[in-house]
């Protein structure tokens, strides 16, 4: 049997989460989640994509179907395991994830790895954030973008504790102006009519792919949700260390991660669906489209329904997103500070915060869908393979593996391959986070019954 010898030190001495520590998930877990869905970066493509009619093309009906069936995905397959996981051993995702990886291996899948995909996070926040910003602040965006990135690195270093006291009520903001512009659609739902939607789209951008089917409806929509949540799905680990017991840890995912996707996105979708099922709105919409095509992301449409309001709005929607990019900020530090522990975090944070701003002014971060893919490819077969490695060992957590454990390094690796094919043109994937995620399943489960799993290495006893 291995020695605990070959553990590393932040895995010998790492201490479960105390049960006296813990609370309801309605105090933790499900208010956590939904403040990542708030995010007005998360709700504004729910009806965005670049064919004709974007999601709408099937109806209403169909798009919100195809929403619930992303939502429910999210929650069973990528957020379930890893929160029982945390849940079960009270171990942070660094520690649990090493059953999966090897304890070498953890330090970069998942540990490193997290680290440097919140860079990723934290570009695509100051994109939208700094253009949001914009309407309001008489200086140009890509100034903002370097203030605002500059702003959330440094307090996600050393702020945080102040921004999580404020962040307890901002994302009452975003919740609140989804609510305002539903009440001034409500009227349009009714009368929305997705082939005249196609039509409308075709004139407006006559040069856009053909309107999706359903398949392709529901495709788009896993890729635009999956990606987004991929790694906070892995996080559930970190969320589970909190929750008492499973019905915690199920009730937390259901109303913080499911319900919540289908509020935000699906109010986000009726936001568009009723603008364009109203002859008013829709007209008023097209013209302030311009050349452009038409409005799908429900933000852009704030000034067609807010009028002379839209620039206080687009600025609430901004300073609400500002806890979002400290929080992306303080995952990768700790992730630095436990990976790379001879750097100082100021050059490590710093380093991935001047990536970040480059990503922003360049306009890169803007390619939200493409960000979400990218995510969702490297992070959905490190789900897949952690679902299985915690099947096997029937429902619990193994424990640390010796070193690299194969079947997880080849896992992931196929995995991540398979989801970025979109990204490199080579083969359309589709719902490529998903397919990340059952390869990543599926090769791990093949080369654990192929014996390619390192040893396990016990956990030291605790005195």
């Amino acid at each position: 049997m291995s020695n605990p010898s070959q553990l590393p030190g932040y895995i010998a001495n790492a201490t479960p989460n105390p049960t006296a520590n813990r609370a309801p998930w309605y105090k933790n877990t499900a208010p956590t989640y939904a403040g990542i869905f708030l995010w007005f970066v998360f709700w504004q493509d729910a009806v965005n994509a670049p064919n004709q009619g974007g999601l709408l093309s099937c109806g209403l009906g169909w798009a919100f179907l195809s929403l619930v069936i992303s939502a429910l995905v999210c929650h069973f397959l990528f957020y379930l395991v890893p929160g029982m996981l945390g849940m079960k051993t009270g171990l942070p995702l660094y520690i649990v994830g090493t059953s999966t990886f090897g304890a070498k291996g953890g330090f970069i899948l998942p540990g490193f790895l997290m680290g440097v995909l919140q860079f990723g996070w934290l570009g695509v926040n100051i994109y939208f954030s700094s253009l949001a910003l914009a309407q309001v602040i008489p200086l140009k965006a890509e100034i903002l973008m370097v203030v605002w990135g500059i702003l959330a690195a440094f307090v996600g270093l050393k702020g945080i504790q102040y921004v999580a006291k404020v962040a307890t009520y901002l994302p009452l903001i975003p919740l609140t102006i989804l609510l305002l512009l539903l009440a001034k659609t409500a009227g349009g739902i009714g009368s929305f009519d997705p082939q005249k939607f196609i039509a409308a789209s075709a004139v407006a951008a006559p040069a856009a792919p053909a309107a999706l089917g359903k398949f392709g409806v529901l495709a788009f929509m896993l890729t635009f949700v999956v990606g987004f949540f991929a790694t906070a799905g892995a996080a559930g680990v970190d969320f589970g260390t909190n929750s008492r017991d499973k019905g915690d840890v199920s009730k937390g995912g259901l109303v913080g991660v499911a319900l919540a996707i289908i509020v935000t996105a699906g109010a986000s979708m009726l936001i568009v669906a009723g603008t364009y099922g109203s002859p008013e709105l829709s007209k008023a919409a097209v013209a302030a489209a311009g050349k452009d095509g038409l409005i799908l992301q429900s933000p852009g449409l704030i000034p067609v329904l807010m009028g002379k309001s839209a620039g206080l709005i687009m600025f609430l929607l901004a300073i609400a997103a500002f806890p979002p990019a400290c929080f992306s900020s303080f995952i990768a530090a700790n992730s630095f500070k436990t990976t790379l522990p001879g750097v100082n975090p100021f050059v490590s944070v710093g380093i991935g915060a001047a990536v970040s701003i480059l990503l922003a002014v360049t306009g890169l971060a803007g390619k939200a869908i493409i960000v979400f893919v990218i995510i969702g490819a490297t992070f959905g077969p490190i789900c897949g393979a952690m679902l299985v490695e915690y099947l096997l060992n029937k429902g619990e957590w193994s424990g640390p593996r010796a070193g690299f454990n194969p079947a997880g390094w080849i896992s992931w690796f196929l995995g991540a391959v398979v989801g970025v094919l979109p990204i490199l043109k080579i083969y359309p994937v589709p719902a490529a986070p998903v397919a990340a995620f059952i390869v990543g399943a599926v090769i791990y489960f093949i080369a654990a019954k192929l014996g390619m799993q390192s040893a396990v290495v016990p956990m030291p006893k605790k005195s």
